[in-house]
């Protein structure tokens, strides 16, 4: 008896219909996304309050000056390097029974990075309770 032998065909998956799900849930996902274009920061600056607040006691005052000068309770630090500024600020707390509270007074067109170095250096002598001083505007704000 003669036997026919059989053509071997490769099982072969067919991928159109995945094809179509995956086009199906792609446009799904890219009709139904959101995409917020307000990623822009909305802040509103604090304004400073018009009545003064006393204390009576001892605080620690740091105005920056237009040039980047540092100056501690009225007296000039030698040079703006963050070297001098900490150790006369460390020269000024040895003085002081208690940890004062720190007052920043920094002129409107110092460099940024000035104040930046003030607070980093009050940070480092454990001063955690600073404020930076403002001054009180005549002028309307922008809504």
């Amino acid at each position: 008896m003669k036997f026919r032998t059989r053509e071997r065909r490769e099982a072969t998956v067919d991928l159109t219909s995945l094809i179509d799900v995956v086009f199906m849930l792609l446009i799904f996902f890219m009709v139904t996304t959101t995409f917020d274009k307000n990623a822009e920061l909305k802040i509103e600056l604090p304004t400073a309050s018009n009545t003064a607040v006393t204390a009576n006691q001892d605080k620690l005052e740091l105005l920056i000056d237009g040039q980047g000068r540092y100056y501690i309770n009225g007296r000039e630090v030698l040079n703006s390097q963050p070297e001098t500024l900490f150790q006369a600020m460390s020269q000024t707390l040895d003085g002081m029974e208690n940890v004062p509270p720190l007052v920043i007074s920094a002129d409107a067109n110092v460099n940024y990075q000035a104040v930046v170095t003030a607070m980093d250096i009050a940070g480092r002598l454990g001063l955690t309770n600073f404020s930076i001083a403002t001054s009180q505007t005549t002028r309307k704000p922008q809504e």
